[in-house]
Parts: structure tokens; sequence; C-alpha cells
């Protein structure tokens, strides 16, 4: 194993969540203030003991009145910060940069949210709201340029060629997720989907269509970060953060210059992950597995361990349930068992973070699965964020 020097050294102490829903009327700021106030209180603390922040924001959020750290600061009247910072979107970053900090020794007990707030770009309903109209998200992208979306869809028809996947496996990760969506009643959409419907909704770029992509939402999540020996003082059991890596390779940033599938973020991150990792894909009880779009599911398998190269639809075919209409790998494991983005809501892996935290430390109610000890969180797609992170309870590591 390469040598860890953060593992197993920082916890989530705390927890705090919005939902998610299509439009909420409010603001972000009120949004990512309500699950601040939350997830302090979740850990028994008061704003006097907050001395770290740091902002993360979904997908074009930012450009909507977006709160970022110092205006945190202000707005929940934190006294005494030594360290803030804004971070990148994906949850991974974040929660990385709000580690190391703590490390460092520069901050004690560090905020960390993630808001997201639907933008006109991807909602036309949207672009009637006075608050939210005169941001014009991504409108400088020529229709046919590969970026984004548009990339995606054309990576997806290659990886489904390549890897000799049928467009029903992706329909399986929607379903998946729409099922495990039901009893969580912070997602979105909670009404069932069958394949058949899956089948007959609209394509928005072959071979991606209606519930291949993640879901525009409004919400938030926050956590609060500190050592873990402060965290076993605090209300809950601490939830710590055994192994977290991100990863990049050379055309990060340029999506329509990755010369193949065969090598990109998600093969840096499932290498380094698993060397700085104690744990490995056995001792996985819960699986949250990025599918902002379908086909970034099924690459993760391959990358991370639990299939080779060609073999996702196999995977697929012997760990799917049909009866129940979801994924348990080895008829134990839960794909992405609060909804997932395609269902939760788009929130960048935030949604999966705060799951994993309750699921570890016994909070999730009627949605526990008994006996979860490690979680693996894999976030991000190809190119310039992939990122992952192994969380663990605090049973056995002390």
């Amino acid at each position: 194993m390469t040598h860890n020097d953060i593992q197993d050294v920082v916890a989530v102490a705390g927890v705090g969540s919005t939902g998610y829903t299509r439009r909420t009327g409010r603001t972000a700021r009120a949004l990512a203030a309500e699950a601040a106030v939350a997830a302090i209180a979740d850990a028994g603390l008061t704003r006097e003991d907050i001395d770290g922040v740091i902002s993360s924001a979904g997908m074009g959020s930012w450009l909507l009145c977006p709160p970022g750290a110092a205006e945190m600061v202000a707005m929940l009247r934190l006294p005494g910060v030594t360290w803030f910072a804004d971070g990148a979107p994906v949850m991974v970053s974040p929660i990385v940069d709000a580690m190391n900090a703590i490390h460092a020794g520069v901050c004690d007990t560090v905020l960390v949210y993630h808001y997201n707030f639907r933008s006109p770009f991807n909602s036309r309903a949207l672009a009637e709201d006075p608050f939210r109209r005169a941001v014009r998200a991504y409108d400088d992208l020529p229709p046919e340029r590969p970026r984004n979306a548009v990339a995606y869809a054309a990576w997806a028809g290659r990886f489904l060629q390549e890897n000799h996947v049928e467009r029903t496996q992706l329909g399986r990760i929607a379903v998946n997720s729409r099922t495990n969506a039901a009893d969580n009643p912070l997602a979105a959409m909670r009404v069932p989907l069958t394949m058949e419907q899956y089948l007959d909704a609209r394509l928005v770029r072959e071979p991606l269509g209606m519930y291949d992509m993640d879901l525009p939402v409004d919400g938030a999540e926050a956590f609060v970060l500190t050592r873990v020996d402060r965290a076993r003082d605090m209300p809950h059991p601490p939830v710590l953060v055994h192994a977290a890596v991100q990863g990049l390779v050379e055309t990060a940033g340029d999506e329509e210059q990755l010369p193949s599938l065969a090598r990109h973020g998600q093969d840096v991150v499932s290498e380094q992950l698993w060397k700085r990792s104690a744990r490995g894909l056995g001792d996985v009880d819960l699986a949250y597995v990025y599918d902002g779009f379908t086909v970034i599911t099924l690459s993760w398998f391959q990358k991370l361990g639990w299939c080779g190269p060609g073999e996702v639809s196999g995977f697929l075919d012997q760990h799917w349930v049909p009866d129940q209409g979801r994924l348990l790998i080895d008829g134990r494991i839960p794909v992405n068992r609060q909804g997932g983005m395609l269902s939760e809501g788009g929130s960048q892996g935030a949604g999966f973070v705060r799951d994993a935290v309750h699921q570890l430390r016994g909070t999730a109610g009627p949605r526990q699965v008994v006996g979860a000890r490690t979680a693996l969180c894999a976030i991000g797609g190809f190119f310039y964020n992939s990122q992952a992170m192994v969380l663990v309870n605090d049973e056995g590591t002390r």
C-alpha cells in the first residue's frame, strides 16, 4: 500500500441537507445556509466552533447569486475563521481540500457545503424566472462542438460499441436509481421507472435519452469535518475518510481531444485509490457510482475492478435483480442507494456522501443497510473531474 499519512485521521462529524426539488422558489444563498446550519447543529457545535469554510457549487450554479466561502462566513456570522476557499464542483475535491487544511493545522473544524441551483440553460421554465433568466451559461457553444453533454453522447456511442453493450444496460442504471429513490424523502423523482418507459423516452442525442442524464435540481448539502479524535466526542459516531483520490490525464481539459476510452481520469483514480487504501472491493458494503450520465457508471464498474474491459454487460446481467428492479452486487451491495444523480438529483456527488455518512453511522432510518462498514464513492466522469473516496465507520479503526 502507498503511504497515506492522512488515512482515518479526518472524520465527517455532521451532515445537513435541504433535499432536492425541481424548483424551490428560494435562492441559492438560502439553500446553502439552511444546509450549513443543519450540519453544524448535527455535529453538536455552534458557529464559534467553525474555523474553516469551503464552498462547492453544481455545474453552472455559481453563476446564479453564488454564496462563496467568504459570503457564507458573513451569512452565518462565523466569528473566527482561519481558512476559507471556494472549491471545485465535484464533491471529493472540496473534501480533500478540507482534509488537507485540517491535517496541516491551519484550522480544526471545517464546514464544507455544496449547492445546486437550476439555471435557464437547462430549463425553459426557469428562463421566465426573473432571478435566473439573466444568466446565459453555455450559450456560446456551437451545437456540434463535442463538449459537455454532446461529448458524452459521442463517447457513450463509442463505449457501447467497443464494449458490446446494448442500450438496455444504460436503462438498468436509470431504473436502479429510480427504484432506490422511491423510499428517499430527499429525492426529487420518486415515481417508479420501468425499462419500457426508459426506452420509450425521447432521445436527446443518440444513444443518450431523457433518463440518461442527471437531473437538474435546487438543493444543498453541508458537512462538518474535523479530526477523528475530536469527532468521537460529538453526538454521532464519526465517519472516517479512509482514502480520497482525484485523477487527471494529459488531455483532461479537452474532452474532444481524448484519443480513446482506454485510459482517462477514472484509471488514475482507481489505480491510486486501491494503493492508498487498506480496504478493497471485497470490503465494500455500499457502492455510490456516479450516474451523471449512465455510461459513466458502466465505465466506473470496469475501471474500479468489478469487471474487466468489455465485461460490464455480463456484470450487469449477473447482479441485476429483476423482481426488485435494482442492482445488488454479489446479492448484498446496493448501488446508489439514495437514488443517484438521475433520481435524487444531480448534486455532483454530494448526495452520495450524505447518504454514505448516514448509512455508516446507522442513522439512515428505514433505508438502513444493516452492518454497513465501508462505502465507496466513485464520483465524476472520464475527463477533468474523476475522483473517488472510501469512507468507513469507526469500528475497528482505533
